[in-house]
């Protein structure tokens, strides 16, 4: 028996349902000892949860227009794929047993992930999860990245949900934004970054782990 009075959830990819983001900040780790890139992290936690076109204006406007970020991000992510692809990604505690108990209780589950189409789905199937998704929303399929509201916004056009009855799962500060922006219940699963203040004004719950979610939303 659900508790809750909702019709979907819609799910943000890396850092909630795969472990991506530290596997992507390990990969820029080693590129920035490699390459001698200093403070790398400040500039790859602003980053998250962003498109690839924002994530490259974010790395040139902390090391200047000279910084040769296509040439680091291919090669970062050449030993992504390398380490992660064929079904190797690390997933996040929790998420099929949530996956199987929203299909259970008959709720629509969309993904709204920054990240490449291409990218999105070949991960999602090598996990053996695609068929969970009623849709697939990704970032080059928006004008405006996260925290703009609008990759939630189609997620719920996609699935004939109004917004006000789904809920949203984000780990990113930028995520949480635009779902508070999209006017959803927004779930916060903190990933690499804690939960700030701001963080809990905007998120109806901020919670451990997808386990947690699950028991939230039952």
């Amino acid at each position: 028996m659900l508790s809750k009075d909702f019709d979907a959830v819609v799910f943000d990819m890396d850092g909630v349902i795969f472990d991506s983001e530290r596997a992507t900040m390990y990969c820029w780790l080693d590129l920035a000892e490699k390459y001698d890139i200093p403070n790398i992290k400040e500039p790859y936690y602003a980053c998250i949860g962003t498109t690839m076109v924002r994530t490259r204006e974010i790395m040139l406007e902390t090391y200047g227009p000279d910084f040769p970020y296509d040439e680091y991000a291919k090669e970062a992510s050449v030993m992504y794929h390398e380490k992660y692809d064929g079904g190797r990604l690390p997933m996040k505690k929790g998420i099929r047993e949530l996956l199987v108990f929203l299909k259970e209780n008959n709720k629509k589950i969309a993904l709204a992930s920054s990240s490449r189409r291409q990218t999105v789905v070949n991960q999602l199937r090598d996990a053996n999860i695609l068929e969970y998704f009623d849709a697939v929303i990704c970032g080059d399929m928006v004008e405006r990245s996260k925290p703009a509201p609008d990759i939630f916004l189609k997620a719920c056009s996609e699935i004939g949900v109004e917004p006000q009855r789904a809920y949203g799962i984000e780990d990113s500060f930028n995520g949480i934004r635009a779902l508070s922006a999209a006017g959803m219940h927004a779930i916060m699963v903190p990933d690499l970054l804690a939960a700030t203040d701001e963080m809990k004004e905007l998120s109806e719950r901020v919670l451990g782990d997808l386990l947690e979610v699950r028991e939230y939303l039952r």
